[in-house]
């Protein structure tokens, strides 16, 4: 499975998400407007009622209130979760092209070490075009430490002894 075919499942699945969200907040605002319909079809219109006072609010409102904006924080995050989860979303065989490694060129402009198997590609990627600008015969490992890397840490003095030295306590 390719990135592309990758990115569009977890599109179609955030948009999915998205639209089921949509939907349940769209049953609960109708179901708010036909209850308050109802309530107001009980009462004749425009007739005159009687002064009502309203009811000091108490602990017990207050309560209220943050419990739901609790619950609808909850639901925010967890879509958030959902939506994160279903990016790993794929199946097997989806690591059959893996980015090793990438640098930047430019503002907009990357070169790319891309493994396909067990072929490396050397691809330059711009906003308008991916090249293949090499295909490499040996497989580079990045992860692997360099012969150089050794000497050149043996060189630089660590930050604990530039410190002391600065300092005067060495």
């Amino acid at each position: 499975m390719t990135k592309v075919t990758k990115v569009t499942l977890v599109t179609k699945g955030a948009a999915r998400v998205g639209r089921s969200v949509l939907a349940f907040m769209t049953v609960v605002a109708s179901a708010t407007v036909i209850a308050s319909a109802a309530l107001a079809a009980d009462q004749p219109f425009a007739a005159p009622q009687a002064v009502e006072r309203a009811a000091p609010v108490g602990a017990g409102s207050l309560l209220q209130v943050t419990f739901s904006l609790l619950l609808v924080l909850g639901a925010v995050f967890a879509a958030a979760w959902l939506v994160r989860r279903l990016r790993g979303l794929g199946g097997p065989g989806t690591e059959a092209i893996r980015v090793v490694a990438a640098t930047a060129l430019g503002a907009k402009e990357r070169a790319v070490l891309v493994q396909v198997g067990k072929q490396q590609l050397l691809l330059g990627v711009t906003p308008g075009q991916v090249s293949l600008l090499h295909t490499l015969n040996e497989s580079i490992d990045v992860n692997a430490p360099r012969g150089n890397d050794a000497g050149d840490a043996a060189l630089k003095p660590e930050f604990k002894a530039i410190l002391k030295r600065s300092l005067g306590l060495k």
